[in-house]
């Protein structure tokens, strides 16, 4: 299963995610939903770092990837980090075995 998991600041903003896992559909390589959910990740982690140009937190392997975005930037960067929320939520309806999304207040 792939955890997507954001977290929110005391003022109830994104400050970042973290998502790790396998959908387990298919084979790696050949999961369309990995693939799905990586890229909208990859998509939203560069949007932060290299078209808003805020400075975040950023790491990434197989299977994981992490993103916290440095306190002052925060407010720059919801539209895209809610417009990421609110794609896997809408695709955890079509997948609920596979992907779930976790709210976390830090």
């Amino acid at each position: 299963m792939i955890r997507a998991e954001f977290f929110l600041d005391q003022h109830n903003r994104i400050s970042g995610f973290h998502i790790s896992g396998h959908a387990g559909i298919a084979g790696a390589g050949e999961d369309v939903l990995c693939a799905f959910v990586s890229s909208a990740a990859y998509l939203t982690a560069n949007t932060i770092t290299d078209v808003i140009g805020a400075k975040a937190q950023a790491q990434d392997g197989d299977g994981d990837m992490f993103v916290y975005v440095d306190e002052k930037n925060i407010e720059d960067c919801q539209s895209v980090l809610t417009g990421l929320k609110l794609h896997l939520e809408q695709t955890v309806e079509q997948y609920p075995k596979n992907l779930k999304v976790i709210i976390t207040e830090v």
